[in-house]
């Protein structure tokens, strides 16, 4: 998926859990946005806890526990 994801799309510069720069190898998309990290294990730690966030949101938008 990051092949497809591209830089100049991106919504932040930096890295939301470092602080660095973006790479374009480091991309995902989440709720329909391109955000970017420094790093591969940056995205995959973000991936990680936005699934386990928005499966315990409910059709309220509220925490479900």
């Amino acid at each position: 998926m990051a092949d497809e994801l591209r830089i100049e799309e991106c919504v932040n510069a930096v890295c939301p859990w470092s602080g660095d720069p973006v790479r374009a190898d480091s991309l995902t998309l989440y709720r329909g946005r391109v955000v970017g990290f420094c790093n591969t294990g940056c995205r995959d730690k973000f991936a990680k806890a936005t699934a386990l966030f928005d499966e315990n949101i409910g059709s309220d938008g509220k925490i479900d526990r």
